[in-house]
């Protein structure tokens, strides 16, 4: 069932948005060759216990996952672009880093992840290649918002994310996308990366959903690690991946993951 939230509930949603954009902010400052992925961890495990809120991903137990989830975030390296287990790793030069968090605050979630380069791109065409990946995946982020508003349909959000997945070159799987959220990270409705405009259900004032592109550069097919969290492109192609928590209000979208 899909709830619809007041203005003062999306407001509160806003305080959270603002909370996890300023910690991927500053992740993505701190993300420099040789940073290990659990200095990031740490990181921002320090400041969701100062902030006071609560991470969506600790103990989060989902039927894919292996075992609970004992961390605050996901890093994804390269080829790995969701449900990143941070580990040992140091991060280098050219790397592709993305970062997904989801935490609560005074109940209410808010939902995010972005895509950088350490340091400087690889030379040449495969670092050009990961720029245009990464960019992407924000163009379709932002023209898959400014289509969530009133009298569109969900539909419509959809195929404005595989329409520039297409225009890229970019194949799309639908396993895994966007979603509802509000008091839990994952309600009504799933938010598909490809779909028919003016299909699906009816946008009205009060949606809250996270829409989240992401693309692989050479397949739409997925591989798990054997740490049971991590997915991979199949064919160890470089990913990319952007969301955003969004509400649709009277007056159009208005994006809740923002830094103030």
């Amino acid at each position: 069932m899909v709830e619809l939230k007041t203005p003062g509930e999306i407001e509160a949603m806003s305080v959270t948005g603002t909370f996890v954009a300023e910690v991927l902010a500053d992740l993505a400052q701190r993300a420099e060759p040789g940073v290990n992925l659990l200095d990031l961890e740490h990181r921002a495990r320090d400041m969701v216990k100062h902030r006071g809120a609560e991470s969506c991903y600790w103990d989060y137990a989902p039927s894919f996952g292996k075992g609970p989830f004992r961390n605050v975030i996901c890093l994804a390296v390269n080829d790995a672009v969701l449900h990143g287990l941070p580990h040992d790793y140091d991060l280098r030069d050219g790397d592709v880093l993305t970062m997904d968090m989801a935490v609560s605050i005074d109940g209410w979630v808010a939902d995010s992840a972005r895509t950088v380069i350490v340091g400087t791109p690889r030379p040449g065409d495969l670092g050009r290649g990961d720029v245009r990946l990464i960019e992407a995946t924000e163009r379709a982020l932002d023209e898959a918002i400014a289509v969530a508003r009133p009298g569109n349909r969900l539909g419509d959000i959809s195929a404005a994310v595989g329409e520039v997945a297409s225009r890229y070159g970019y194949p799309v799987n639908t396993e895994f996308g966007g979603h509802g959220l509000g008091r839990t990270m994952h309600e009504d409705p799933h938010v598909p990366n490809a779909g028919r405009p003016g299909r699906g259900m009816p946008l009205r004032a009060g949606l809250t959903i996270a829409i989240e592109p992401w693309f692989a550069a050479g397949t739409d097919r997925i591989v798990y690690d054997p740490d049971g969290w991590t997915i991979r492109s199949a064919d160890g192609s470089r990913t990319a991946h952007s969301e955003h928590t969004i509400a649709v209000t009277e007056d159009g979208p208005r994006i809740l993951t923002l830094t103030s």
